[in-house]
């Protein structure tokens, strides 16, 4: 297969998560419900801070880019996982095509950690600044910050895709996972892997490291300053505010901590399938209902919606 590579003629096919075909069509119907029903939360959360007036604030914004990421996130992943969960039927993919859902995944999974960072900086801000907070995160700085939130996801995304597609494949073209991922790729690739994977664990610790030290960090000063609040009310409402969030970030970065924490020989290909159904099936579908439940301005917009969308059809 390594002469291969340079013509983009290899073709890859998915394992599937059950060889059962009854398994098969529950794990497809379970896959598209769950992913039906994430287009419509995102769906609904991003047109909610889209329109209505009284969500025009820094971090209803932040939630709304948060919501489009996972939008696009979770359909990088749905389709291909769809179609290899069909009976008789092999979802495969080729060598560039393999590594262009590569690059979206970690670009886009990448730009999420980034912007859990920055949503986790602006609740430091509000908290610990509150005179200065509309002045601070102006509109300016807010569109700064998600533009630098993809700029680096699409940098280390293109850095392992380089790295990981630029090396020879033998062997197996099966991939053990449901979608093309650093670790299932890289045990694929021929030879001694003991640099790359080095380089390959270096990059992921960086990626997934930084960006949760800054939310770490501002989680102490956000704690420290929720601390000094004389109102059990508004200490309530404050905490309230960034718990959703620290759910949110305990959830993803506990997930792919889990993941990319492993070499290929220390991987387990059974569990990354496991948690990797968490995080692109769940976690898009949890992570709207768990910022609408403690938010009761947010819950508010959304039933004003639901019942502008029930009105017009009527």
């Amino acid at each position: 297969m390594g002469d291969e590579n340079h013509t983009g003629t290899i073709q890859f096919h998915f394992r599937p998560l059950s060889t059962l075909p009854n398994m098969q069509w529950l794990i497809f119907v379970v896959f598209l419900l769950l992913y039906l029903l994430s287009l419509c939360e995102n769906t609904a959360i991003a047109l909610t801070v889209l329109i209505h007036h009284s969500l025009q604030t820094p971090m209803y914004f932040f939630l709304g880019n948060l919501a489009a990421l996972e939008i696009c996130y979770a359909s990088v992943i749905a389709p291909l996982a769809l179609a290899n969960h069909l009976p008789e039927r092999k979802a495969t993919i080729s060598l560039n095509g393999c590594g262009t859902q590569l690059f979206f995944f970690i670009f886009l999974g990448g730009a999420d950690c980034m912007l859990l960072a920055v949503m986790a900086f602006d609740r430091y801000i509000a908290i610990y600044h509150p005179l200065r907070y509309t002045l601070i995160m102006s509109r300016k700085v807010c569109r700064h910050l998600i533009a630098g939130s993809l700029v680096l996801g699409s940098f280390f995304a293109l850095q392992f895709t380089i790295l990981l597609f630029h090396q020879q494949f033998c062997g197996n073209d099966e991939i053990n996972h449901f979608y093309c991922d650093v670790m299932p790729m890289l045990q694929l690739v021929c030879g001694n892997k003991e640099s790359l994977e080095a380089i390959v664990f270096a990059a992921t610790f960086i990626t997934l490291t930084v960006p949760f030290l800054m939310i770490c960090i501002s989680y102490v000063f956000i704690m420290a300053a929720i601390l000094q609040i004389r109102s059990a009310v508004s200490r309530h409402h404050a905490f309230s505010t960034c718990s959703s969030h620290l759910i949110v970030v305990l959830l993803q970065y506990g997930c792919s901590i889990f993941i990319y924490s492993h070499t290929s020989s220390t991987y387990s290909p059974e569990q990354g399938r496991v948690v990797s159904v968490i995080y692109t099936f769940m976690n898009p579908v949890l992570n709207p209902l768990i910022y609408s439940m403690r938010n009761k301005e947010l819950k508010d917009a959304l039933r004003v919606l639901w019942r502008r969308v029930l009105f017009q059809r009527k």
